[in-house]
């Protein structure tokens, strides 16, 4: 075993010698070393082949045995995704978790694996389990470059990739990069779980044929979502399944997380938020339509929000917010009548700002902010600021409005109730009432505000134009 272990050391210094030839000088030097090539890769399949027939096993070459990266392969796994790569994986994975940096630790004895890599070399791997990082945790690690594909028994409720250690009580995982991952769920289960972890990132990967959540973040802190596509089925709209479109694409269920430039194409559910101070930025989200039953972006977190939704492109599916406390949402754009509906569970809306948005819409009379008012009315509405949005075929709805009217006589009434968002609720009035050509200055005085319509009157009959600002955004208690 030492000497095939031997022998394959060196079959591999001399495969990465021809190799850099190629590189180095052309393809003129293609001919010259190419047959060389072909020798040497059947010389490591015969002596690979004989140690897996004595021993049941793959080798693992010595000189990889310390190495920092862990190659699929080389552990047995099949890159072409016909035979069941699980044993190979986890066997790569446990070894990256394997020799931490002496004496280096990360937050709470979190130990430093000094950048430790499973590399998949492009290939598409089956597995017919959860992949689940080792219970002893760890950090600084990346899983890439290649493609893992849920076989047909995969447990429904399993992810392919699961960061989920034993103890529910500790962060047991920091800075474990996902990069470069094509996720196939084969519409079982979910695609990555990240519970408990710290500084997670997940970079340039397409996750799909999910039927749960294509991406889980429960509790932990500080996970980056970024440069990936997200859908449960694969296509580019307009899909004759989008009513059975099932699942959410990213779950957030934690805190301080970040989802930037994302496309999630096809789910029930783009993003669900039921965590406080996540920034989503850059996310295009087609999902299932809003006139089929699904939601681009789903504010789940009654109490303290604080979430910033910015940049965002929703193409014929909006958002839906619940009780929100500290919203922002701005410099995005809606498509298709798509719009912001805000649920009352408690009557709670407070520092909601929704301002310099892009909407458009088929003239049907869609608003294009919306109250759920069902379960229980609005009553406590303070500092809600919905404003200098600008709307191409649907309805503008603000919490501020300008108006004006001329008439001669002694009352003017200017109507704000089509425009302001609550109703019956102006509690901040400033008006000017310019008089043409007159023999006497009149008297003057607000006389009414109900019904968001605002009405001056003076003591004698004059011809005047009557302009009004109208504020909703400071109320407080109603």
């Amino acid at each position: 075993m030492v000497i095939e272990k031997a022998m394959l050391v060196k079959l591999l210094v001399e495969f990465i010698y021809v190799t850099v030839l190629v590189v180095g000088y052309g393809e003129s030097s293609y001919s010259r070393v190419s047959g060389h090539h072909h020798h040497l890769n059947k010389r490591m399949a015969s002596i690979k082949a004989a140690y897996v027939l004595r021993n049941g096993v793959a080798p693992t070459p010595p000189a990889l045995i310390n190495s920092c990266t862990h190659h699929v392969s080389d552990y047995g796994g099949d890159p072409t995704g016909r035979s069941d790569s699980t044993e190979a994986l986890e066997q790569a994975i446990f070894d990256a978790f394997r020799s931490p940096v002496d004496g280096n630790h990360m937050i709470n004895g979190v130990a430093n694996f000094g950048g430790s890599e499973v590399h998949l070399d492009g290939g598409t791997y089956k597995i017919t389990r959860p992949l689940r990082l080792p219970d002893t945790g760890g950090g600084n690690i990346m899983i890439h470059g290649g493609s893992i594909r849920a076989s047909e028994d995969f447990p429904a409720d399993g992810y392919l990739i699961e960061l989920r250690a034993s103890s529910s009580n500790r962060l047991s995982y920091e800075y474990i990069t996902l990069k470069d991952l094509m996720i196939d769920s084969n519409f079982r289960g979910g695609g990555i779980a990240i519970i408990n972890s710290l500084r997670t990132t997940i970079d340039n990967c397409y996750i799909s044929h999910f039927m749960t959540n294509g991406i889980l973040i429960q509790d932990g802190h500080e996970t980056f979502i970024r440069n990936s596509f997200i859908g449960q089925y694969i296509n580019v709209g307009s899909d004759h399944r989008e009513k059975g479109f099932s699942g959410t694409g990213i779950n957030i269920m934690g805190n301080d997380n970040v989802v930037t430039d994302v496309v999630i194409f096809s789910a029930s559910i783009g993003v669900l938020i039921s965590g406080q101070a996540n920034m989503l930025t850059g996310i295009h989200c087609y999902n299932k339509a809003t006139a089929l039953g699904g939601t681009g972006i789903y504010v789940r977190a009654p109490g303290l929000t604080q979430s910033r939704i910015s940049n965002c492109y929703f193409d014929f599916t909006g958002i839906v917010a619940e009780d929100p406390v500290q919203l922002h949402i701005t410099g995005s754009f809606f498509l298709g009548n798509a719009f912001i509906l805000i649920k009352s569970l408690k009557g709670v809306m407070s520092g909601v700002t929704i301002v310099d948005n892009m909407f458009s819409g088929d003239y049907t009379g869609v608003q294009i902010v919306q109250l759920d008012q069902s379960n229980e009315p609005f009553r406590n509405v303070d500092q809600v600021v919905v404003d200098r949005n600008n709307v191409r075929g649907m309805v503008v709805k603000s919490t501020v409005g300008r108006g004006s009217v001329w008439r001669n006589g002694t009352s003017w009434t200017v109507d704000f109730s089509k425009l302001l968002l609550f109703a019956n609720l102006i509690k901040n009035v400033q008006y000017t009432l310019q008089s043409g050509a007159s023999a006497s200055f009149p008297n003057h005085v607000l006389r009414n505000v109900s019904e968001n319509r605002v009405t001056v009157e003076t003591d004698v009959a004059v011809s005047a134009t009557l302009h009004v600002s109208v504020d909703q955004s400071m109320v407080g208690y109603i």
